[in-house]
């Protein structure tokens, strides 16, 4: 299982949010390569990055600390935020990013999905990120009626490299991962599960591990990490079991 370390990018900084509220916002490092770096240092196989103010504004904010983290570091890195046409798909998978993660538009455009699975198989991620089992966008100011187990569904055959599913009550508040419900949305889809949301010790990657469930290829933490209530060491050890 793997450990994705988060880089939330929000102008130009590495901060952490309080359940996807940009003015609830921590900055815990004004050098986000810096923060890569260190990251990569201490063991992990990928980074997570997310452009916050390009999740809000639909389109690229934060490129140039992206692009300063690709050159930073050697692991890959999974992109996600304001990624809503071709175009900036393509452009980004060219600048060096692994995995492009497409969260609006799997409601807005699917299609758009689905072609970008044909033609970058294996480097596209589809972000489904729910407040109470319903899905939200753009940046996840916009609720949606849609069950997050309805949309995933949708995708079972897109192709998709994987799934991000974050419980946004959850995210940033450290009270714990929602298992129960990434497990049950493991359990209904083909498509690899990333856990994401509320990651705040290392019991709760014991207990996530302990499901046994083989759709779930990792869990991403952020102010847990920042903030040394979990150790690198002890959590990359703990999925490696």
């Amino acid at each position: 299982m793997i450990l994705f370390p988060a880089i939330d990018l929000k102008d130009g900084q590495c901060v952490r949010l309080l359940r996807g509220d940009m003015q609830a916002a921590t900055t815990f490092n004004d050098d986000p390569a810096a923060q890569a770096r260190i990251f990569e240092r201490q063991g992990f196989a990928w980074l997570h990055l997310v452009d916050l103010n390009g999740a809000f504004e639909g389109r690229p904010v934060n490129g140039a600390s992206v692009s300063a983290i690709l050159a930073a570091v050697k692991i890959p890195v999974q992109l996600g935020g304001g990624i809503r046409d071709m175009a900036t798909i393509e452009n980004w998978l060219a600048r060096g990013v692994r995995r492009v993660i497409l969260g609006t538009v799997a409601v807005r455009d699917p299609q758009l999905v689905r072609a970008a699975c044909r033609r970058f198989p294996g480097r596209i991620a589809l972000g489904i990120d729910a407040r109470a089992g319903k899905v939200a966008v753009s940046g996840w100011a916009e609720a949606t009626e849609i069950p997050t187990q309805e949309l995933a569904a949708r995708f079972e055959d897109a192709g998709a490299a994987a799934l991000i599913f974050t419980d946004i009550e959850r995210d940033g508040a450290m009270q714990g991962l929602n298992i129960s419900a990434t497990v049950a949305l493991a359990n209904v889809v083909s498509i690899p599960v990333i856990a994401s949301g509320g990651l705040s010790s290392l019991e709760d990657l014991e207990a996530l591990k302990a499901t046994q469930c083989p759709g779930i290829e990792g869990v991403i933490s952020g102010r847990a990490l920042y903030d040394g209530r979990l150790d690198p060491a002890r959590a990359l050890q703990v999925l490696a079991c």
